[in-house]
């Protein structure tokens, strides 16, 4: 993955981004600021798929088979984040693939939303901040 296509922090919110432990596989590699999504039982891994349930955006680096089986996720903030198409400033993005977003459509499912565009992007391939946690 380019480091383009990771989420940055440009400010945490709450009570320093209202982080979320989770359950994380050993074997994973998960690099700070990847779009996470949520599996059974409340275990979290990278997202990869249009619609992925979002969770949060990862706080943290975990190496894989380090021995660590828990990693804590932002849900409060404002983060700039890679576009798979454009957006308008003010209209909600979901989850659209590996760590991107796109304006939610009505075949979009509620979950997979990550929250509000606070800029306007032209199309695929830009970066623009994205206010996530305001609509849980």
């Amino acid at each position: 993955m380019a480091a383009g296509d990771l989420a940055v922090t440009i400010e945490l919110l709450g009570n320093g981004g209202d982080p979320v432990r989770f359950t994380v596989a050993d074997a994973n590699a998960i690099e700070k600021g990847e779009l996470m999504t949520i599996t059974d039982p409340r275990t979290i891994t990278e997202t990869t798929a249009d619609n992925d349930p979002f969770m949060g955006i990862s706080a943290a680096e975990k190496v894989a088979s380090d021995g660590q089986t828990s990693l804590a996720v932002f849900t409060h903030g404002i983060f700039d984040i890679n576009c798979s198409a454009a957006i308008n400033v003010g209209e909600r993005v979901s989850v659209s693939g590996d760590n991107e977003v796109a304006k939610v459509a009505a075949a979009d499912l509620l979950f997979s939303d990550v929250g509000i565009a606070l800029e306007t992007s032209a199309g695929a391939d830009e970066i623009m901040a994205v206010l996530i946690g305001s609509g849980f």
